[in-house]
């Protein structure tokens, strides 16, 4: 599925301690002065119309980071990611990481204060302590940023075509805020994304042909009619010519973990989406396969309904749920495409009250030239910020790299513009990037052959990948990239269109329409890939949960090592063939960017995963669950207290806690009540209390009145920063008299 576009600025940085370097562009951001306008004046351009001046009764919703130590944030990221570092895996809870780099109380409350005498409502901080978000009446809006506000229409067809709101004016933070908030994202409500369709292959356009011999500019078109290997599923879906899960999934070696029980049980994956899906396109995908089906959890960020099914959400959920089938829950965070509202999506699984996940996965991207001038460099530095928090609390953030090549930026209408650019977020170091490719397959469905994506020129798609000019080469991309830019992708996985993922989808525009009546379709991209991999992760994570290790958590580190290991050969599968250069397709002349060669390489990355070879060689790099032990005081009266006291300890570096369970006469019913979750850095002990809340006390109190026997059972715990348990001792069993 072509990637849609979602940008920034020209700019560099560093992981570990990231720099954003921006260059200077027509309205660069300061805290002072801000320039968010698609024009500095009402006027109309090739890219955007001028309707007007905004009806100030309407409303808009803002984010306004605030400032924030997000250079210790970013290397602590970084230190807790990287298998060479003695922090490694030693990973934080949000809440703790939040308030150890957010910012101070004091000034969140003022910031939150000065909002709702502004007339702001909603107003609240980001559970990163990043942001403060507020909706405001337009008016009121551009009286507080001293600015007009007017309506604009993009260029192009469909959602590039929307109408959108704009600053005509340059932005000014107030003098108030201006030493607690740094920037201010909303006020521009031009979609980042457009409309997500599906990458369709064209059935008579594929004549799978070689390169010429020596000619590095010209791209073999990788897409090929006949699907190799061989297929295998219901009637209906094995007649059509798309690749089938069994055919992918032992490519890349994910069936050995399945056969081997593990298939995601206990794990959570999030999907970030800008349209909706139907769960009866899932089961009927599922069933043909035979599959199970995880439970889907749909949350709207800034929506009062669920999107309109589409084919991006349809074919992330159906890849993922082929890799990952016995998922505790995928949660799908649906948004409209602006920027306010995409940033918000990218930080509201964090924020979802017992729901964190495990691995996000955004199918989703821009070019690094178009969205600084619509989230600005105080935006884009605070997603950083969120997507380092991320990191440091052991999620693993992957994100598609696109499908235009390495020419990632668009025109309003969704074409190619001629030039060199990466998309992003993929381009994040806090991010794995992942990139495209087409395999041919043996009966038994190995590889024999693998190269880059390209279908230039018949289908104007190509995997994502480059250098960024956001961000300077990060350290664990030192010996592999030469020069001083992040390199995109870091892997690469299946995403041709043709012969394609077989899914099943009922969308109307994106799936079904045009002449193509059945909900069996073929369709391919960048999109495909990121979930492939972000469902292989969650098997490695089980993995190493069940030999009592950490999690993964940011992958690119420890791709990296493993690249430069004896184990490299068996891990990673290195793409040497083909380009992702559209050039020739879109101005008759190469890019000259990129070429896949021994190695890494800026069109395929490290290559493609062998996922069980993964799982092995990273329960050997990945360090322990430390140990932890338990004592329990005495207590004389713990209801009365409202708590019991539980006195925990860990070996070395750990998120600790402790839970009572409480049984009461002779009712079966058990009742379990949790402490909260405590770091200790270098091990030790901690008296933990486990609180009772008012309807335990009264059940407790009245089982005490009525002499019914009353015991809990105490256990210490290690957690890991979703809250769960990861490591537990025996239980403790107490006499509750009082």
């Amino acid at each position: 599925m072509r990637t849609p576009n979602w940008g920034l600025s020209r700019a560099m940085a560093r992981a570990g301690g990231v720099r954003i370097l921006l260059a200077t562009v027509a309205g660069v951001l300061s805290v002072g002065a801000l320039s968010t306008a698609p024009a500095a004046a009402a006027t109309s351009s090739a890219h955007w119309t001028w309707l007007g001046a905004a009806p100030g009764n309407g409303t808009v919703s803002l984010s306004l980071p605030l400032k924030a130590d997000l250079a210790g944030l970013e290397r602590l990221a970084g230190a807790v990611s990287d298998p060479k570092s003695s922090e490694y895996g030693q990973y934080d809870s949000i809440a703790n990481l939040a308030k150890r780099f957010g910012a101070p109380a004091a000034e969140r409350a003022r910031v939150v204060g000065y909002l709702r005498r502004a007339g702001a409502t909603g107003v609240k901080i980001d559970v990163t302590g990043l942001f403060a978000d507020a909706t405001m009446k337009v008016s009121e809006a551009g009286r507080l940023f001293g600015t007009t506000l007017g309506d604009f229409r993009s260029a192009g067809a469909g959602a590039r075509g929307a109408t959108f709101m704009a600053p005509v004016s340059t932005v000014r933070i107030p003098a108030a805020l201006r030493d607690a908030v740094t920037g201010v994202v909303g006020l521009n409500t031009q979609p980042l994304f457009g409309s997500s369709t599906p990458v369709a292959s064209d059935n008579a356009a594929f004549p799978h042909r070689a390169a010429a011999p020596g000619n590095e500019t010209a791209a073999d078109e990788s897409g090929y009619l006949q699907r190799t290997g061989t297929a295998a599923g219901c009637t209906a879906a094995v007649s059509q010519s798309g690749f089938t899960p069994n055919q992918y999934l032992t490519a890349y070696n994910y069936a050995p973990l399945q056969s081997s029980g593990l298939e995601g049980q206990g794990e959570r994956v999030a999907l970030i989406e800008i349209d909706g899906f139907r769960y009866s396109d899932l089961r009927s995908f599922s069933k043909c396969f035979g599959l199970a089906t995880p439970a889907i959890n749909g949350f709207g960020v800034g929506l009062k309904k669920p999107l309109a099914p589409g084919g991006e959400s349809t074919l992330d959920l159906e890849v993922l749920d082929a890799a990952a089938p016995k998922l505790k829950a995928v949660d799908v965070y649906e948004s409209r495409p602006s920027a306010v509202e995409v940033l918000h999506s990218l930080t509201a699984p964090l924020s979802n009250g017992g729901r964190k996940p495990d691995i996000i996965s955004a199918s989703l991207g821009s070019c690094e030239e178009a969205t600084h001038l619509t989230i600005g460099n105080s935006g884009l530095r605070h997603v950083e910020g969120a997507l380092a928090l991320a990191a440091a609390s052991g999620i693993s953030v992957l994100a598609s790299s696109g499908d235009d090549g390495s020419s990632a930026c668009l025109t309003p209408d969704g074409r190619p513009l001629p030039g060199l650019a990466v998309s992003y977020p993929a381009s994040s170091p806090f991010v794995t990037g992942v990139g495209g490719t087409n395999f041919a397959l043996d009966a038994t469905n190995h590889i024999v052959a693998e190269q880059v994506w390209n279908d230039t020129p018949l289908v104007n798609a190509a995997g994502g990948g480059g250098f960024s000019e956001l961000f300077a080469r990060p350290s664990y991309q030192d010996g592999f990239v030469v020069a001083g830019h992040r390199g995109v992708p870091d892997v690469s996985m299946l995403a041709d269109v043709a012969p394609g993922y077989e899914i099943y989808c009922t969308a109307k525009g994106d799936c079904i329409g045009q002449g193509h009546n059945s909900p069996w379709t073929q369709v391919g991209g960048t999109s495909a890939a990121a979930p492939l991999l972000a469902g292989g992760l969650a098997l490695v994570d089980q993995a190493l949960r069940k030999s009592h290790r950490q999690v993964v958590g940011l992958a690119n580190p420890l791709l990296y090592v493993i690249d430069h290991s004896a184990s490299a050969a068996s891990v990673i599968s290195d793409v040497v063939s083909n380009n992702n250069d559209m050039g020739q397709s879109l101005v008759n002349r190469p890019f000259g960017c990129c070429t896949a060669a021994a190695g890494y390489d800026e069109a395929s990355g490290l290559g493609s995963i062998n996922l069980a070879s993964l799982a092995l060689v990273a329960g050997s790099l990945v360090p322990p669950v430390v140990n932890v032990g338990l004592s329990v005081p005495r207590q004389r009266h713990p209801v009365a207290a409202k708590h019991f006291v539980a006195r925990v300890s860990c070996s070395g570096h750990c998120l600790m806690g402790a839970f009572a369970r409480i049984k009461v006469g002779r009712s079966r019913k058990v009742l379990t009540k949790y402490s909260s979750v405590f770091l200790l850095n270098r091990g030790g002990h901690r008296s933990i209390k486990i609180g009772l809340d008012k309807k335990t006390v009264r059940r407790l109190r009245g089982a005490l009145a009525h002499r019914e026997k009353i015991t809990a059972t105490i256990y210490g715990a290690i957690v890991d920063p979703s809250g769960n348990i990861v490591s537990r001792t025996r239980g403790k069993e107490l006499r509750v008299k009082g």
